[in-house]
């Protein structure tokens, strides 16, 4: 049953924040998220728009008490296909947060650098500070996903052929959900979001661009390619999240045929992560809480001599 628009506000969408969240790979269901579902809401993209704007003041109020309290950090992970709206989320939902309180992580193709080390190095090494919120655009699970369905890049990671065996894929997802203990163990709340959209959104997304000579620089002759991927590319998205959804370190499967509906769901997900930390309102330092009116007198006094 569709639900009145007029009535909707942002606990309509925290409500249907459990539809999305998988907690628990093993109960994970692809055919369960649709990549279009709004979980009955009679919601408008310019209804969205505002939901978004309360949003987004929100989450700048709790990146600021995360950061007064210094003991918590905040990692996002976000995964979709090629023009899944990765780029988008981040520009919009951490549009009014302090740009010093944030770090962005583009996980591009790994250079010698990186294929010289762990696959789990380059994350590692770009976890944000304590206090801090860390994105990764694309993140470490690039590393169950395209080399599932390129086995053959895996030969640059010069991995010995010992390690190499029928049980490769399923330690790395243990290696990953291992890594995402240890994080949470470590005061880092791990959220992680599958921008789910469908086949043919892609193809409308991907004609966009290059019909606008303003968008046609993000188009790749390699877009269409990985795009006859498609099947194997949702398998191997499932693969990940059925193998490393846990409580500490939940997946959201974020329908993403409508960017502007996606991007409620993350920011959403995002706050109500950070309100359950309780952080409460940023306290002085204990030199300036003793001494309040002591400064107070100070300035006061100064400002009554500039009279």
């Amino acid at each position: 049953m569709a639900t009145d628009s007029k009535a909707i506000d942002r606990s309509a969408i925290q409500a249907l924040l459990p539809r999305y969240c998988v907690s628990d790979g093993a109960s994970f269901r692809a055919a369960d998220h649709a990549t279009d579902d709004m979980g009955g809401l009679a919601l408008r993209k310019k209804e969205g728009r505002e939901m978004l704007r309360a949003s987004v003041r929100r989450l700048s109020e709790l990146q600021q008490k995360l950061e007064a309290n210094g003991s918590w950090a905040m990692l996002v992970a976000l995964q979709a296909m090629d023009a899944g709206g990765k780029d988008s989320t981040i520009k919009h939902v951490m549009s009014g947060v302090n740009p010093q309180g944030v770090a962005v992580t583009a996980f591009k193709q790994p250079g010698p650098v990186e294929l010289s080390h762990d696959f789990l190095w380059r994350p590692h090494f770009s976890i944000p500070a304590r206090g801090k919120i860390g994105i990764f655009n694309r993140s470490h699970y690039e590393e169950v996903l395209v080399t599932r369905v390129h086995p053959e890049v895996l030969e640059n990671e010069k991995l010995p052929a010992a390690v190499q065996g029928p049980h490769f894929w399923t330690h790395r997802y243990e290696d990953i959900r291992n890594f995402e203990t240890y994080l949470s163990r470590q005061g880092f709340v791990v959220l992680k979001f599958f921008l789910n959209g469908s086949r043919e959104k892609q193809r409308q997304r991907f004609l966009k661009r290059l019909n606008r000579p303003d968008k046609v620089w993000k188009f790749s002759p390699s877009d269409i390619r990985e795009r006859g991927y498609w099947d194997d590319y949702q398998n191997a998205y499932h693969e990940a999240v059925a193998h490393t959804a846990q409580p500490c370190a939940p997946w959201y499967v974020v329908p993403g045929d409508r960017k502007w509906f996606a991007r409620l769901v993350v920011i959403e997900a995002m706050i109500a992560a950070l309100e359950k930390l309780d952080l409460g309102e940023p306290e002085p330092a204990p030199e300036v809480r003793d001494s309040l009116k002591k400064f107070r007198s100070i300035l006061e006094r100064e400002g009554k001599k500039g009279d």
